[in-house]
């Protein structure tokens, strides 16, 4: 009878200990490439960059082909990714911040003159919300999202903080074109040595390492790479400070060695995940924050960053989770990166704060289930200086325009017969030209601040 009890025991703390493992919450980690173009990875066309180990994570995971940023600069499409919401929710956020913390339009800047540019620590909807569900999280890499301390990552719900500050960093001074000391490890001014890739991708193993011996604790890893960012600066490039006039130059031979540095980093994570038994309770997203500019490729699409034409704002997204998102699968549905935030609160089982509703869908969970999300409507807008850009897709349809001080210019297209937005339909289609403006207007009503 006491053997038999031992037995039924033993079987039952199996049980108990299949389930958990089967239940345990997979560790998240999302890697954010910085401006880089639609083709510029293998599995989407590159023939002249080598991407192996991104290409292995598509071929065995899902490759989306028609995912868009929700801002075609770098703040704007942060600031959406750790809000899942519009970036014109936050005052002052859908213009990249500029070097030494200036405001680029008349919001940006008045904040700005009040050390307020940046996303205030109450809007941050992902990383507070996975730590309240008992995750750890780590960023490294590139914030963005506020100069001034209170913006600080430590405020906004992660637990470690290694990076820069600004949006355009030297890759091997760690400085920027300011007198902004941008470097920190958690709120302290640091000083390293080594190219900008390496290091981020030193503290990501690191930080799983760590971690693997919290069996207990999953964590959200957030790596927003430099790279392929300017200043255009490959591993064996010459390690002198660019001067202000060179900081944008740069040809393709670099920029391609730029990417296939940050490919061995994402080698390198995958590699520490397996050595450390985490690989298979691990999510993987990668993407790029918004299109390229040149010597950046956005493929067939029209124009590049900073625009809201497809180039501009078309970005890659490879998701990876072994045994749970089907290998080799191509998913061609509309989405957005905004999505992902409603994606990984679902997958780590965390609740949306009151009052922050999201705009975003479960991207992942349609992915996983071969479901075609409902038709949507998506709009942007885009402020710098006296310019604005503002675009909306409903459906196969996407009205585009830019307001240049006194000067608009107006665009329509059917992205079904036109992907490439070569031919404008506006003067031929009055009614759809008014419908698509009037519903991007009250768009704009409803986020207005």
């Amino acid at each position: 009878m006491q053997n038999r009890t031992i037995k039924n025991y033993s079987f039952i703390a199996i049980l108990l200990s299949c389930f958990s493992i089967a239940s345990a919450r997979p560790n998240i980690i999302f890697i954010l490439a910085d401006d880089m173009g639609y083709a510029d990875i293998g599995c989407y066309g590159a023939k002249d960059v080598a991407t192996p180990n991104l290409d292995k994570l598509a071929a065995k995971g899902i490759k989306f082909t028609n995912v868009y940023a929700m801002g075609a600069e770098c703040t704007p499409s942060r600031t959406s990714l750790l809000t899942g919401r519009y970036p014109q929710r936050v005052k002052g956020m859908e213009c990249a911040i500029g070097t030494g913390n200036v405001g680029r339009y008349d919001d940006a800047i008045e904040l700005a003159d009040q050390n307020e540019l940046g996303l205030p620590a109450s809007r941050a909807v992902l990383a507070p919300a996975l730590n309240n569900a008992g995750y750890h999280n780590g960023v490294f890499g590139k914030w963005h999202l506020g100069y001034e301390d209170h913006f600080s990552p430590l405020d906004q719900g992660f637990d470690e903080f290694t990076g820069f500050l600004g949006g355009n960093v030297d890759y091997f001074h760690h400085v920027e074109l300011s007198p902004i000391h941008v470097l920190l490890t958690g709120r302290e001014k640091v000083k390293r040595e080594g190219y900008t890739t390496d290091l981020i991708s030193s503290d990501a193993t690191t930080f799983i390492g760590k971690m693997a011996a919290d069996k207990d604790t999953p964590f959200f890893l957030y790596l927003p790479h430099a790279a392929p960012h300017f200043p255009f600066q490959a591993p064996d490039s010459d390690t002198t400070l660019p001067t202000k006039e060179n900081w944008l130059a740069g040809d393709r031979e670099t920029y391609a060695k730029m990417i296939e540095s940050l490919d061995d980093s994402v080698g390198n994570l995958v590699k520490a995940l397996e050595e450390t038994g985490q690989r298979k309770n691990t999510l993987i997203v990668f993407a790029s924050d918004h299109g390229a500019i040149r010597p950046g490729d956005n493929g067939p699409y029209r124009d590049f960053k900073s625009t809201l034409f497809e180039g501009g704002i078309r970005v890659p997204l490879i998701a990876n989770w072994p045994g749970h998102l089907e290998g080799g699968k191509t998913f061609e549905d509309v989405g957005t990166l905004m999505d992902l935030t409603t994606s990984f609160l679902r997958i780590g089982n965390a609740t949306v704060p009151d009052g922050k509703n999201l705009d975003g869908i479960d991207l992942l969970q349609h992915a996983a289930d071969g479901t075609t999300p409902k038709e949507r409507t998506i709009p942007w807008r885009a402020k710098r200086g006296d310019r604005t850009w503002r675009a909306f897709r409903k459906g196969e349809w996407k009205y585009v325009s830019k307001t240049d001080g006194n000067a608009t210019e107006e665009w329509l297209f059917n992205l079904a017969s036109d992907p490439y937005e070569k031919n404008n339909l506006a003067p031929e289609n009055p009614k759809m030209l008014s419908e698509l403006k009037s519903e991007l207007a009250d768009w704009e009503a409803q986020v207005a601040l």
